[in-house]
């Protein structure tokens, strides 16, 4: 957080604060913590994000299995997301689109699809 510590470094300290505030044994303990955030990266696709929670909860005990189930439930949440966004307010998106469509040509598409 260079940039940040060197343009705005109150900003970058609230957000060691945070951080702080939130990584420490509580209601759930450090290890958990880690591991939900090594979960949590994943889905946001941050490397570096995984590679620093991956390391910090091995240093908190986790093994290297927790790890990978960590992983594994976010994999889950990943891929059922791309299933139930479709159907969105009790109506399947794709029959909407199917329906909407069946008299459409291609060529009147309105949206990133024109050449």
């Amino acid at each position: 957080m260079s940039f940040l510590n060197e343009i705005l470094p109150e900003t970058a300290e609230a957000f060691g604060q945070m951080r702080n505030s939130i990584f420490k044994d509580a209601f759930l303990d450090l290890k958990t913590k880690e591991l939900i955030a090594v979960a949590s990266s994943v889905l946001m696709r941050c490397q570096f994000c995984v590679d620093t929670h991956s390391q910090r909860a091995i240093a908190a005990g986790a093994a290297k299995e927790e790890i990978a189930e960590a992983i594994s439930v976010a994999m889950f949440v990943a891929a059922g997301s791309q299933i139930g966004w479709t159907n969105i307010y009790e109506e399947n998106v794709y029959k909407k689109i199917f329906e909407e469509n069946k008299d459409k040509k291609e060529e009147d598409c309105c949206c990133c699809c024109e050449d």
